[in-house]
């Protein structure tokens, strides 16, 4: 099948690293040290930045803070229109009670996301405050959410997908911005070519 490539690559692995160095060092700087911390990743993208971010803070503070993954397909306002949503384990071995709560996620879009996610997180209990560290926001939001920590501001339309793949994930790290429309008319294409028709 043919390759699909991204339209830009806005950020490569040392770009990424680089930002989240800043972020680190923001986030420590903000709650003036790394104690009654706790980092907590949006599955899926979000649990290996927050990985990252914990072994950053600790580079500065000498302290790791800990980290959870936070699975929000159930609190989604959308879950309703989906068949069978892919579920994933929530594990937040920390108490989320009086404590600092770094939440991070890849991209910050309409802020549905944040707002499930903060919908979930509350039933673990009433953090101290809750801070949104996000790698990319390309803007276009519907709820009044703003994250405190940004990696890149990316500029996007809505015929565009802003993608942060991920070495987990995805073998390598990057922010690709992909052209939905064309990515879709290439795999048609490519699916009625497998499949032998004109």
């Amino acid at each position: 099948m043919e390759e699909f490539k991204p339209k830009a690559v806005v950020m490569d692995d040392k770009a990424m690293r680089r930002a989240l160095t800043r972020i680190a060092h923001e986030i420590v700087e903000h709650n003036e040290g790394a104690e009654h911390m706790g980092l907590v990743g949006v599955v899926r993208r979000g649990v290996p930045l927050a990985n990252i971010l914990a072994c950053e803070i600790e580079e500065i503070e000498g302290i790791k803070p800990p980290v959870g993954r936070l699975d929000i397909s159930f609190y989604r306002d959308d879950v309703m229109r989906q068949i069978s949503p892919v579920l994933h384990a929530t594990d937040i071995p920390f108490e989320v009670e009086g404590t600092n709560i770094i939440l991070v996620d890849d991209v910050l879009y309409t802020g549905r996301t944040v707002r499930s996610a903060l919908d979930a997180l509350m039933d673990f209990g009433r953090p101290r405050t809750v801070q949104l560290a996000v790698m990319v926001d390309r803007g276009h939001r519907e709820l009044p959410i703003r994250a405190d920590y940004v990696g890149k501001n990316v500029p996007s339309s809505h015929e565009e997908s802003v993608r942060v793949k991920m070495a987990d994930f995805d073998g390598y790290n990057a922010v690709e911005i992909w052209d939905v429309e064309c990515e879709r008319a290439a795999k048609a294409a490519a699916r009625q070519k497998a499949g032998g028709r004109d």
